[in-house]
């Protein structure tokens, strides 16, 4: 099956804006806080940022959406993105790019973690 412009680029769209969501929360964060823990609270959102990106594209994605083996998925199926690209679509989402579906899950990777340092703001 064809890739669908129409929805990789409401896809592309929606990727950016909950890209946009994590540099949101770190400055929401950071307003709830103290003057003295304000960079604090927004280095822990940036930093989950990062370091969720790298393991979601190691090996997070294959656990998720990877051949199954019961619970998790395994973790060689899609390692280093192996088998995914920008011109052919995955099993799973068969009308956008398989990277972009990549991308997308992976930015709600990337936030779940900046949520959870709200629950330790200024203690």
């Amino acid at each position: 099956m064809a890739l669908d412009m129409a929805s990789t680029g409401y896809m592309l769209v929606c990727t950016a804006l909950v890209q946009l969501m994590t540099p949101g929360l770190a400055f929401f964060y950071g307003g709830l806080v103290s003057d003295l823990s304000v960079l604090t609270m927004m280095m822990q959102s940036f930093v989950s940022m990062g370091l969720a990106t790298i393991v979601w594209y190691i090996v997070g994605f294959s656990l998720c959406f990877g051949e199954s083996w019961g619970f998790f998925g395994s973790p060689a199926t899609y390692v280093f993105m192996d088998g995914v690209y920008v011109t052919e679509a995955l099993p799973l989402a068969k009308d956008i790019p398989g990277l972009l579906f990549v991308a997308y899950q992976g930015m709600f990777a990337v936030i779940t973690p900046a949520l959870m340092t709200g629950a330790f703001a200024d203690r």
